[in-house]
């Protein structure tokens, strides 16, 4: 670790609306923003040249540099882990919106930003609050709000963009001047740097962001980011490109939210967590959704003391729901005149897990060994070197002054 790395300040890992993913046990993250340590109030974003990488078998993190033509300064962007590379698409930056992509190499010793370029198709409009599935080598982005030409405008069905202000702006050789919210499916081919918009069927969701997205097998779900009193939940076949609505009416239903986290845990479950509720207040429940029977199943659990939005949520070993950041207490505050947020926010740092399913008795075995090493004595050195050192590092993560929380 050379002197850069020594002195990154692990404050910085306080975010919101960050993005997050997790390769082999390890816990990647990228973005945000968090409260100025300079300016009280003020939100400043997070450096783009950097990302920390968590090992969630002894709960330390690692920083890293990367190096490159970097992303500016990002909100509301999306990011996307496919085949070893972080993809960086849309958000707003210190000028407004955009529509460049970036990706970084993350199998690469030293990890570089490249802008990528000479791509084939028409590019999306400028956006952000938009989501992603990652379906093979293909980035399919759904919905979004931010802004488009005339002729664009014109050219778009009035059911997949809502015009929400009209106003003028310059990005690029381009002129903006309609500002709204999109149900639009974009397809990126990561192999040959390809984007097309397919011609989708059935019942398409609303024009939305600060949605939730998830994918299982060939079917992608998107539930929420409109203001709705219940929760709602749609289907993308990706193999057909056909839309469908669940009718959930018959069973115990989420409060509509924003800003959410949607997991795959099953083939048939999806695992959701706090956001912001309609009612504008930070959220601290979780429920699961089964896509077989179109049902929801509020979940009991220990971390209630943890409501959080603008967090990740990423699919864990052992079907676990590893959850980071965010805030623990945005609020809405509504009148008659305005909408504003709640002048104090505080974003958080700290790794917590859901589980979901039973542990295999070799995890048991591993953190029962984890929490007691005293019991075992010379007989750990007796291990095959690479199972020692997984047990060493779980002997890490329980002595921690501030372990992961498991639940």
């Amino acid at each position: 670790m050379d002197a850069a790395e020594r002195t990154a300040p692990e404050s910085r890992l306080e975010r919101s609306s960050h993005t997050a993913f997790i390769d082999n046990n390890t816990l990647y993250v990228w973005g945000g923003y968090q409260v100025s340590k300079v300016v009280a109030g003020e939100d400043v974003m997070l450096p783009s040249d950097e990302i920390w990488l968590c090992d969630l078998d002894s709960g330390t993190w690692e920083w890293r540099e990367i190096t490159g033509d970097k992303p500016p300064d990002l909100s509301g962007f999306c990011g996307s882990h496919v085949n070893g590379a972080l993809y960086i698409f849309a958000g707003c930056d210190s000028l407004g919106y955009t529509n460049q992509m970036f990706s970084v190499d993350l199998t690469e010793q030293h990890y570089s930003w490249q802008r990528v370029t000479d791509t084939v198709g028409t590019t999306p409009s400028p956006r952000n609050k938009h989501s992603c599935w990652v379906h093979g080598d293909r980035l399919i982005y759904f919905g979004g709000y931010g802004c488009k030409t005339m002729g664009e405008v014109r050219n778009t069905s009035s059911a997949s963009f809502v015009v929400e202000e009209m106003s003028w702006t310059t990005i690029g050789n381009a002129l903006f001047r309609c500002w709204g919210w999109n149900n639009e499916v974009n397809v990126f081919d990561t192999h040959t740097a390809t984007w097309s918009m397919p011609e989708t069927q059935g019942p398409v969701p609303a024009p939305r962001g600060c949605h939730s997205s998830a994918l299982v097998g060939n079917k992608g779900y998107i539930s929420g980011g409109v203001e709705t009193a219940e929760l709602d939940m749609f289907c993308l076949d990706l193999g057909t490109w056909t839309w469908t609505q669940f009718d959930v009416s018959q069973s115990c239903t989420p409060l509509g939210r924003s800003m959410f986290t949607m997991t795959p845990v099953s083939d048939h479950t999806l695992f959701i967590y706090g956001g912001l509720g309609t009612d504008g207040n930070t959220l601290n429940d979780a429920w699961q959704f089964d896509t077989q029977r179109k049902e929801w199943t509020e979940m009991t659990h220990p971390h209630k003391d943890k409501p959080r939005v603008c967090h990740t949520a990423c699919l864990g070993s052992d079907n676990d729901v590893v959850v980071f950041g965010g805030s623990s207490n945005m609020r809405i505050l509504m009148d008659s005149v305005a909408v504003l947020r709640a002048p104090s926010q505080d974003h958080c740092r700290d790794v917590f897990i859901f589980q979901t399913q039973p542990y295999s008795l070799f995890r048991l075995c591993e953190d029962f060994i984890g929490r007691n090493p005293e019991l075992f004595g010379k007989q750990l050195n007796w291990l095959p070197s690479k199972l020692r050192s997984k047990i060493e590092k779980r002997v890490a993560f329980f002595s921690s002054a501030t372990p992961v929380l498991t639940a």
